[in-house]
């Protein structure tokens, strides 16, 4: 990994990705570096117009990209199961699981689920169970990175209490979220190894990085001071996008990448420097736990894996 960066991304061509989030921030910079490799990408994004210009954005740095827009928003299970019917190609070969909301005042998805765990964990459970075919289909090489946070280390998942009824925390509720992105790569990577298939299920995460997850919540409460105070923190502490989807990218493209893997930058992005291993809470790595959320996230979603049963 020594030295790793965007450059050292191996030849895409003939490869199919498809990026959640795509239109801003991790997600855009992660397309743009797939896309300028050669894969043919799906921009996988909930607002058509910012699709749109992230579109027009990576054509203008990358001519020739071969690029797709969908429409997927991770806050209604209908639209996750109308963009996997929908997907057109017989393969899949990249799954980046990386669009996420962080410490939002309280909020419901579409189906009833709190917010943050509905659209970081189930409605990412929903589209890799849909589009596990496809996956499958791609054969040795094929990915599934689930991107997630070092702010993961701040709270595990309470299985009788996914939704946070009972004492809402944003913060905590937003751990929770990210420590049920690393249970499902501990599952899946466990339900994969026995099935003795070639897909690989791995994690990453940016450190702190400059996006737009900082401001989301103090623009949906008109907190123009909080905003303010965000906006300074990623300016002046966040390292850029480009260097905080490096993990990420390292997940899906360098060889070796085992099983399980998780990935972030040094000392969780106060350092630059190529992606590493990363520290991980060891609830995370709990089997009975990462069953638990499994059976749960079934049941919730309704999605099943019947290749992997």
């Amino acid at each position: 990994m020594k030295g790793w960066n965007a450059s050292d991304i191996p030849d895409q061509t003939g490869r199919t990705a498809v990026v959640t989030g795509a239109n801003s921030g991790l997600g855009l910079a992660t397309a743009r570096e797939l896309a300028r490799r050669g894969a043919h990408v799906v921009l996988a994004c909930r607002d058509a117009g910012r699709g749109k210009d992230a579109e027009e954005r990576i054509r203008t740095e990358v001519p020739g990209a071969d690029l797709r827009l969908a429409s997927l928003d991770l806050a209604d299970l209908r639209s996750v199961r109308a963009f996997a019917a929908e997907y057109p190609g017989d393969r899949l070969d990249l799954l980046i699981n990386n669009a996420g909301v962080m410490a939002l005042p309280y909020r419901r998805t579409a189906d009833g689920f709190e917010m943050q765990f509905g659209v970081n964990h189930l409605g990412h459970f929903a589209l890799t169970g849909l589009l596990l075919p496809k996956l499958l289909a791609a054969g040795a090489g094929a990915r599934v990175v689930t991107v997630s946070s070092f702010m993961h280390l701040l709270g595990t998942v309470d299985p009788a209490d996914l939704s946070m009824q009972r004492n809402y925390r944003r913060w905590a509720a937003y751990a929770r979220s990210k420590s049920a992105n690393l249970l499902f790569t501990h599952e899946l990577a466990h339900r994969l190894r026995t099935a003795n298939v070639p897909l690989v299920a791995a994690a990453a995460h940016p450190g702190y990085a400059s996006t737009n997850l900082q401001t989301a919540a103090a623009k949906m409460e008109g907190h123009r001071a909080k905003e303010r105070f965000m906006d300074i923190g990623n300016r002046f502490f966040a390292q850029p996008p480009e260097r905080g989807a490096l993990p990420t990218l390292y997940a899906a493209t360098a060889p070796g990448v085992r099983q399980d893997d998780y990935f972030g930058p040094p000392l969780q992005g106060l350092l630059p420097g190529a992606p590493t291993r990363a520290a991980r809470a060891k609830w995370t790595l709990s089997d009975k736990a990462a069953r638990q959320l499994w059976t749960a996230s079934e049941h919730l979603t309704g999605v099943r894996y019947p290749a992997l049963a």
